[in-house]
């Protein structure tokens, strides 16, 4: 496919900023997906980085944000939004075949507006395409007193069993099913308050669980809950729109539902997994560049290591500076990833592609996701030396990596091979960068910014 038609698709389904009133936009997720499936990004190394970057709104803030839309019949705006990402794009896709109106501004503006739920059904076709799209069964179970959705699909790092949110709707009174592939979820006399205890700090379970007690009888506690910045935006904003959330960002988590909730304006807080991908990768190339619109509060499980690394890490002026002298070289570090506010497994690859160059050997851990090293025989493609052991990744630093023809797996194991391709002798080809589209927004043109080689190319 030529690169000026799957480009086509970035503008689709975006209104220019003038309207504030929602619209009714068309996404075609099939059109999304096509346009994407044969690109591939080539990556020329040697060149440091230098300039400023601007971090867009947070992709795993924003999906369950427009899933809370449904739970009023109001208006609710959201700023900040990455419109250009699939992900958003088939949420939104999703949240149409509901009956949703969405607007989605060009300026990241997202308006939507709930105010007649046609359908309480969410078809496999669109939920295969993304995992939160399992978010929708919350909102619409607890305004609607049933739904049904298929199962999902995404990223094949790990089986992420809803069982827990199911096992958190059940406790508040719905009754649950699974047949040919789909949840059946009903409450027809409404869900009520229970204690709920999460066997893990899921934070899809989190976010369903606190979405569908906003509006359930009574009084929820979500015991063992997820604390990400991620969900205590969510609990903001429902508290925004006349929620009764208390204890977001510790793991207890309170909710005394409400008769029903109104619309709010909301904006989608800075995406820390891209902020912390930029991060490592001036950590790689060297060179010095500024984050604009970044929160460092919650990379500092990523910022300590980067610092111990030999990087340099400052926030001046609001902004982040992150620098490196690429004649010093970095220093190997253990990782082990875990629930926040410990090291973020959406860092792990990228984190992994900087520990290929350090000094020494470091040890990575992986204890959120069971397949989230499949990025690692793509790597030592490139010259790496990794080991697998288990749970547990050996990397023994060289002093190069060489470009090479290498397959992304899935969102965060495509960037971990962009930056390698960053500083790897030669031309790095990423074949199935269809999953970069889900989650990074203009990731192409920001690196060439920062005066990266990099070019969107037909793949192979």
């Amino acid at each position: 496919m030529p690169t000026d038609q799957a480009n086509t698709w970035a503008s689709v389904a975006l209104l220019s900023p003038v309207p504030d009133t929602p619209q009714q936009v068309e996404v075609d997720a099939d059109v999304l997906a096509k346009a994407s499936a044969l690109d591939a990004l080539r990556v020329v190394g040697g060149n440091a980085l230098y300039g400023r970057v601007t971090i867009s709104g947070a992709k795993n803030a924003a999906l369950p944000l427009l899933c809370a839309a449904i739970l009023t019949r109001d208006p609710v705006q959201f700023t900040n939004v990455p419109v250009g990402l699939a992900d958003i794009k088939t949420l939104s896709a999703l949240l149409i075949s509901f009956g949703v109106t969405v607007g989605l501004r060009s300026d990241g503006v997202a308006i939507l507006r709930a105010d007649n739920i046609k359908s309480t059904s969410a078809s496999y076709d669109l939920v295969r395409k993304m995992r939160a799209s399992i978010l929708t069964l919350g909102p619409i179970l607890a305004r609607e007193g049933h739904a049904e959705v298929s199962l999902p699909g995404g990223c094949a790092i790990g089986t992420r069993p809803v069982d827990i949110h199911l096992g958190g709707f059940e406790k508040m009174g719905a009754k649950i099913s699974i047949e040919n592939g789909y949840i059946k979820a009903s409450a027809p006399n409404g869900l009520h308050g229970a204690k709920v205890e999460l066997p893990f700090p899921s934070v899809g379970a989190t976010e369903n669980i606190m979405m569908a007690a906003t509006l359930a009888k009574g009084k929820t506690t979500i015991q063992n809950a997820a604390r990400e910045p991620e969900i205590v935006a969510l609990a903001n904003c429902l508290n925004s729109m006349g929620a009764a959330i208390s204890g977001q960002g510790t793991d207890t988590i309170s909710i005394q539902g409400v008769e029903q909730l109104h619309g709010a304006s909301f904006e989608v807080i800075p995406d820390r997994i891209e902020a912390g991908t930029f991060m490592l990768a001036v950590a790689m190339t060297g060179g010095k560049i500024i984050l604009e619109k970044a929160d460092i509060e919650p990379l500092e499980s990523l910022v300590t290591l980067l610092q111990e690394a030999g990087v340099s890490v400052e926030e001046e002026n609001g902004f982040v500076v992150v620098s490196r002298d690429p004649a010093k070289p970095l220093k190997g570090t253990d990782i082990m990833t875990a629930p926040f506010p410990e090291f973020p497994t959406d860092l792990q690859a990228q984190y992994m592609a900087m520990l290929a160059l350090c000094e020494g050997a470091g040890m990575v851990t992986e204890t959120v996701f069971e397949n989230r090293f499949m990025h690692v025989p793509e790597l030592n493609r490139m010259g790496a030396n990794i080991r697998i052991q288990g749970n547990s990744a050996i990397v023994r630093g060289v002093e190069k990596l060489s470009g090479a023809n290498v397959m992304a797996t899935d969102l965060r194991a495509s960037v971990a091979l962009v930056l390698a391709g960053l500083v790897a002798d030669g031309e790095t080809t990423v074949n199935r960068i269809y999953h970069l589209d889900r989650g990074y927004e203009n990731l192409v043109d920001k690196f060439r910014n920062l005066g990266a080689e990099v070019e969107r190319v037909k793949g192979q």
